[in-house]
């Protein structure tokens, strides 16, 4: 039996090679008039005459030997048995990149620098353990793969790296362990996918309450790895709030946290582990809160008239009494994409929709400035009330609309779809890609005009047209994140070209009081800003950390930090 037969058999999956998510699924615009003639406003792109360009054939691409010894080979197979150790030229592919545009792009183009030499499927946390302890004794280097989602370069082996590389596939430990009901506690696997872990959580009545854009390709050991986000933090919190306890393989131990409720007892290694991308060891069981799924879950619909009244809503809301979910708004040019998304309405929708916009031409409002939101209520029947009541007279108070749920319902619908619109644009030509931050309320509006004429700036030097849109994804009590999105159509150079737009709004980031990623981690994508974002003796610490806990530099080499 192949490795990629006994993968399958044993239930793990993974994205297509060249894309996200799986072969036959993807974004399609013909059911939706306003797309085309919007992307050809934004970006310039005609969609009528910008034929797709058809997926690369895996023969075409160059694969270099792999370099792992035979006794690395025979050492590992031992461990986790001969079909669990693989060098097939596929294998080692899937996992060299994550799913980011620079790796879409690069992939696409044939251009693999460094892949792993040898791809591992363990399937026990003590398989896991003795494969740490036998590559670190092997000289050579091990990277976790979860799911394959990640967009930030955690995932590549550095280029430069001449020692063996392993690629460590916890795609076969995604069980649920246990779950403690009187706590509100369960074990978990690191491997377990969002979908698979929801599912098994269900059938006892529980949720983890944790659903990022990549929740259908992504695992609970990366978002731990990684320090997600889910569109419901408001309500259940981002991964750190919901992990509470953790076990890790790690050279010579497993390094077990017990979830206690609290502790004090010196610095805290459960924040180590958070978004230490691999450095510090393999994740390979977590503990989480979860909860009830709840009796009710709705989202609404609302509008504002501009951007800046939308945000002083949702800090009100951050402020007070209530208790959402989800607090989401966009800006008017993010609002002006998605109701392109949006299929053509007909009969009363069409009238209901007609009678909307003219509504708010009579109030005066500039539909060219209005802002989309979506707001979610979640628990009891009654709690969920409350929490509405009390956000509509927010919402009042400062000018919005409530539009009801029908929106609310096929932003349900669609809130995985994004990164096949990434693909869709790739596929044509143009970049599509994402980049978030965090800053304090009274740095959002600021923050968020630095970035898009940091944007516009980008555009103009690289001689292209380009779009950017934001929305607030995320609130605190403190502060907020935005979420940027960013187009344009490629030229001669799409990576260089890229890189002036990425750095810009990056940059733009640290100049205007944000972080330079609030959940989509550092790797090597974002780490060329850590020294601006910690300070210099913040990296200098992190490095003493990364130095004496890996004094070989085993363990997913060069991220977050380049030492």
């Amino acid at each position: 039996m192949s490795v990629t037969q006994a993968r399958r058999e044993s239930g793990v999956q993974h994205m297509k090679w060249w894309g996200w998510g799986v072969e036959g699924v993807g974004f399609h615009y013909h059911d939706k008039p306003a797309f085309a003639p919007f992307v050809r406003f934004a970006v310039g792109l005609d969609l009528d005459t910008a034929a797709p360009v058809e997926p690369p054939a895996f023969e075409s691409i160059s694969v270099s030997p792999s370099v792992a010894p035979p006794e690395l080979v025979s050492v590992l197979a031992a461990i986790v048995g001969e079909d669990r150790v693989t060098d097939d030229d596929l294998e080692r592919v899937v996992h060299t990149y994550g799913k980011s545009l620079r790796d879409l792009v690069r992939i696409r183009a044939n251009r693999i620098e460094r892949s792993p030499d040898l791809v591992v499927y363990p399937g026990s946390e003590d398989e896991v353990q003795r494969v740490v302890d036998a590559v670190v004794a092997a000289n050579a280097v091990l990277i976790p793969f979860g799911g394959g989602s990640n967009i930030a370069g955690s995932l590549e082996p550095l280029p430069q790296e001449t020692r063996p590389v392993v690629s460590l596939d916890m795609g076969r430990l995604r069980r649920v362990l246990e779950i403690d009901e009187d706590s509100g506690l369960a074990r978990i696997e690191a491997g377990a996918l969002g979908p698979d872990l929801e599912a098994q959580l269900a059938e006892r009545g529980w949720t983890l309450g944790h659903f990022p854009d990549s929740f259908t390709h992504s695992t609970l050991g990366g978002w731990v790895a990684t320090r997600s986000s889910g569109m419901q933090s408001d309500k259940y919190g981002d991964i750190a709030d919901i992990v509470r306890g953790l076990h890790v393989a790690r050279p010579g131990g497993m390094l077990v946290l017990r979830p206690l409720p609290s502790t004090s007892t010196g610095p805290s290694l459960r924040e180590m582990i958070l978004g230490s991308e691999g450095r510090l060891g393999v994740i390979t069981e977590v503990t989480v809160q979860v909860h009830r799924v709840p009796e009710k879950r709705d989202i609404y619909a609302y509008f504002f008239r501009d951007w800046e009244s939308g945000l002083k809503a949702m800090q009100a809301i951050a402020e007070s009494d209530a208790a959402p979910s989800v607090t989401r708004i966009s800006d008017a040019r993010e609002s002006a994409f998605s109701l392109s998304t949006s299929k053509e309405s007909r009969g009363f929708s069409k009238f209901a929709q007609n009678a909307l916009m003219g509504l708010l031409k009579r109030r005066g409002w500039n539909l060219d400035e209005i802002c989309l939101s979506f707001i979610g209520y979640e628990g009891a029947a009654e709690h969920a009330k409350r929490q509405k009541s009390l956000v509509d007279a927010i919402v009042k108070k400062h000018g919005g609309i409530g539009v009801g749920k029908g929106p609310g319902v096929l932003y349900d619908q669609k809130k995985f779809d994004t990164p096949y619109l990434r693909d869709f644009l790739l596929d044509r030509g143009a970049a599509g890609d994402v980049s978030e931050t965090a800053a304090p309320w009274s740095r959002l509006k600021p923050l968020y005009d630095g970035v898009v004429a940091a944007a516009n700036r980008a555009f103009e030097q690289i001689g292209i047209k380009g779009w950017i849109m934001c929305h607030l994804s995320h609130s605190y009590h403190s502060g907020a994140c935005l979420y940027f999105t960013f187009s344009f159509v490629f030229g001669d150079d799409p990576l260089g070209e890229y890189d002036v737009v990425k750095s810009a709004v990056q940059q733009a980031f640290i100049d205007n009081g944000g972080t330079l990623s609030h959940h989509h981690a550092v790797g090597l994508e974002h780490a060329p800003w850590m020294e601006q974002d910690v300070s210099k003796a913040g990296v200098e610490l992190l490095g003493d950390l990364f130095s004496a806990a890996d004094p070989t530099s085993a363990l997913n080499p060069g991220k977050i930090l380049a030492r």
